[in-house]
This record gives structure tokens, C-alpha cells and sequence, in this order.
């Protein structure tokens, strides 16, 4: 019996590294008498999105598309761990299926939800769930965490349209020409110009707009623009 590897690494997990991964899935190959025809590994990528982004969330795992690909009849597809599949119950059970239609199955080096049976199956759903309620965990401490440094007024992601970064490079100031322009921008919004006309009017005047991150060239003012600069001033 031949096995397609798979290894998947998020950025936020380095605790089960690709070669410990790997050693694992190897180990338990060798004592099956299990073959490992290919080695599919998926770098900072993580296990699930939700419902709403199955789709969204394979298309950014080329790697285990692949390896699903590379699945024939009666082949294993083996992980470490299954959650190294997916983090979200219903993503790993789309997973399940996919193999199964390909006359496959999915074997974890770690002995956990492997088998047929009902009390198998009951198992993998319990790892399935435990899975996502950990992804769900570390998304609530992540939010937690952005939303206290952005209660001290520290830098959470993209700089917004009238703020810089101070010296110190963690806390954000105003910009003081930025802040003109909102206070432009509430102003026209109030007289009842719309988005485009605001844009427009911006632009025919010459006032720059920032431009892209990575870019040095200003940018031009479009109504998107300038509707989440009236959506913050609010």
C-alpha cells in the first residue's frame, strides 16, 4: 500500500514542525509497511476559515490540493495529526469526502480517528471538534490582544489615514496634514456631496492622496476612499 504525505505549518504553530511532521508520519509508514509515494507541505497556512470561506480557504492551500490530487484508489493520505487537515469541522469532513470519492482514506501517524467503524468515525469528529474550538481560542486571544493595544493607542495593522507612527515605532499620532484633509471630508459629506463627488473634488484640487504600502508614487482619491474616512470620523 502506497501513502501521499501531507504537512501543513501555520505561522502561529510551530510546535509540530514540518520534520517532526514528517519523522512521525515516516515512523508510523515503516511500521504499517506503508509506502510514502509523494510529500506534499504546506508552509504558514492555516487549518480553517469557517463556513463562509471553504472555498476562499483550499484555493490558498495548493499544497493539499495537490495532494489530493495525487490520490489514487486504495492509497492513504497521511498526516500527523488530523488536524493538520483542517482546524474546521465541516472544511475536514468536505476533506473526508473528497478522498473518499477517490476510493482513498485518511490516516493520522497518530493513531487517532483511524478505522472504519462507528466508534472511529465518532472519534474523528471529537478531534474534528476540538480542532476547530482551538482555532476559535486562539481567534478570540488574537482579537483580545489587538483590541488592548489599540485601546493604548499602538499600531494594529495598516496605519490608518491620519495617523503616523510615532518615534518609538509602536504607538500612533496624528498626522497633522492628514487631518485636515478629514476634517475636508466631513465638512463636504455634511453639505451633501457624495463619496465620488468628495473624490472628485479632491482630486481636481490637487490634494494627494496616500499612496499604497511599498509604493512612494501619491495616490488618487476614489470614492472607497473616502467612504471609510467618513465610516472612522463617524
Amino acid at each position: 500500500m502506497e501513502a501521499v504525505l501531507y504537512i501543513r505549518v501555520s505561522t502561529s504553530e510551530q510546535h509540530l514542525g514540518p520534520q517532526a511532521q514528517r519523522d512521525a508520519a515516516e515512523l508510523w509508514a515503516k511500521a504499517a509497511g506503508v509506502t510514502i509515494r509523494e510529500t506534499f507541505i504546506e508552509q504558514g497556512v492555516s487549518g480553517g476559515k469557517g463556513m463562509g470561506d471553504l472555498e476562499l480557504d483550499l484555493d490558498q492551500r495548493p499544497e493539499l490540493l495537490l495532494a489530493i490530487d495525487a490520490i489514487r484508489e486504495g492509497d492513504i493520505l497521511l498526516v500527523a495529526k488530523r488536524d493538520r487537515l483542517a482546524r474546521d469541522t465541516i472544511l475536514a469532513g468536505l476533506i473526508e469526502r473528497l478522498i473518499a470519492r477517490k476510493g482513498a482514506k485518511i490516516v493520522s501517524a497518530d493513531g487517532a480517528g483511524n478505522g472504519d467503524g462507528p466508534e472511529a468515525q465518532l472519534l474523528r469528529n471529537i478531534v474534528n471538534a476540538f480542532a476547530e474550538y482551538e482555532r476559535l481560542l486562539i481567534k478570540a486571544r488574537t482579537k483580545s490582544a489587538l483590541a488592548v493595544k489599540k485601546s493604548k493607542g499602538e499600531r494594529t495593522g495598516q496605519i490608518p489615514y491620519g495617523k503616523r507612527l510615532a518615534s518609538d515605532g509602536r504607538h500612533l499620532i496624528d498626522h497633522a496634514v492628514e487631518q485636515k484633509v478629514i476634517q475636508k471630508i466631513v465638512a463636504l459629506s455634511r453639505q451633501g456631496l457624495s463619496r465620488r463627488a468628495i473624490a472628485n473634488r479632491l482630486n481636481t484640487e490637487g490634494i494627494p492622496a496616500r499612496g499604497r504600502p511599498g509604493r512612494t508614487k501619491v495616490g488618487t482619491w476614489r470614492h472607497p476612499i473616502v467612504g471609510r474616512i467618513i465610516a472612522q470620523a463617524a
